[in-house]
């Protein structure tokens, strides 16, 4: 992360980004067929070889693939003979990058590939994610995570920072723009449908779908060589709130604020941004807390409510924004991801392309 004082001793950044299309289902395949092609994508943007990346570090859930250190088994997609630097982590890929950031600003690596990948799909995920809260007051309950986001979107009305009609307008907004997004489970006029949890409908939430995607980070000369146009991490830090959801004001996130805040956000204007807000009510917290105004593009890819992988829909923010700075279509971006019920952790991190 950087923060008052000297930033990041090495300039890291984002050289590559691959994504499988993003589906309802994906019965045929396992998580090692379905995480290989995306391996195969990113690493051919680069022109580089499994053996020549100096750390890898992925992220995914064993509760998802129903089965202890099943990401063992996705490493034969990546190739792990001759032995490799290896790391996992049982978040969103997003806190994998972060982890591979780190590495490489320790000089420990000069290049780094994550990659993360969810298989919603076999199972009830929203029961699968009560597995987050609380084990002895919450969990017992089984609130699930829409229940809980119902309760954060009526606190919003209560407050009068929206109504269920803007709520709709940020999930046909975010379809809208899924039309121009490949990978995209949802875009395109999708209709609001009835009540969830009231007041979230249909369209308010996000589809359940399997789905990977890759990144690759590289430093200082090697981002130039590996890259035209690299995604620079100008800032990059996470911060978590409190886990009782009563010991916290779930109109506001000052976690993101404040990863935001460390990272440099608020130093300049962004251009786009790239939020991880699986309900459109939390695109509403989102923005209050990074301070978006209207002239910022957010979610141009369709966001979270256009696919949402669990796992790996965070790193996706981060290789959707590095995307549009490789093809110069941004200059500054900021990218988001999150954690647990109520956007308790979140990821903020700040990427730039060099002047054109």
């Amino acid at each position: 992360m950087t923060g008052p004082g000297p930033g990041p001793a090495r300039d890291v950044a984002v050289v590559a980004f691959a994504q499988s299309d993003h589906l309802r289902r994906t019965d045929e395949l396992s998580e090692v067929e379905m995480v290989m092609p995306v391996l195969h994508q990113v690493l051919e943007r680069t022109g580089l070889k499994a053996a020549g990346i100096d750390f890898t570090c992925s992220g995914s859930s064993d509760y998802l693939a129903g089965r202890a250190f099943s990401f063992t088994m996705t490493l034969d997609g990546v190739g792990a003979w001759p032995p490799i630097a290896e790391s996992h982590v049982e978040m969103d890929g997003a806190w994998a990058l972060y982890e591979a950031w780190v590495r490489i600003q320790t000089g420990e690596a000069d290049t780094a590939l994550v990659y993360a990948y969810g298989k919603s799909s076999p199972g009830s995920v929203r029961d699968v994610l009560t597995r987050q809260l609380d084990p002895y007051y919450v969990a017992p309950l089984w609130p699930d995570s829409v229940a809980l986001a119902a309760l954060q979107a009526q606190a919003l009305i209560d407050a009068g920072d929206t109504d269920e009609r803007a709520l709709a307008a940020i999930g046909a907004r975010s379809r809208a723009a899924a039309t121009a997004n490949p990978h995209a489970q949802l875009s395109g006029a999708v209709p609001q449908g009835g009540y969830q949890v009231a007041p979230l409908r249909t369209g308010d939430c996000p589809p359940v779908g399997d789905g990977a995607a890759a990144v690759v980070l590289a430093a200082g000369p090697a981002a130039r060589r590996l890259c035209a146009r690299p995604a620079w991490i100008t800032g990059i830090d996470h911060r978590v709130d409190a886990q009782g959801l009563g010991l916290r004001d779930l109109t506001d996130s000052p976690s993101t604020r404040l990863a935001a805040q460390v990272a440099g956000l608020f130093t300049r204007p962004v251009d786009t941004a790239e939020l991880h807000a699986p309900f459109s009510s939390q695109e509403v917290v989102l923005r209050k807390a990074l301070r978006l105004g209207p002239e910022v593009t957010v979610n141009p890819s369709g966001g979270p409510l256009a696919a949402n992988p669990v796992m790996a829909a965070g790193l996706i923010r981060i290789g959707e924004v590095a995307a549009r700075i490789h093809r110069g279509a941004s200059d500054r971006a900021v990218a988001h991801a999150t954690s647990g019920p109520c956007l308790q952790q979140n990821l903020v991190a700040v990427l730039e392309g060099e002047p054109r």
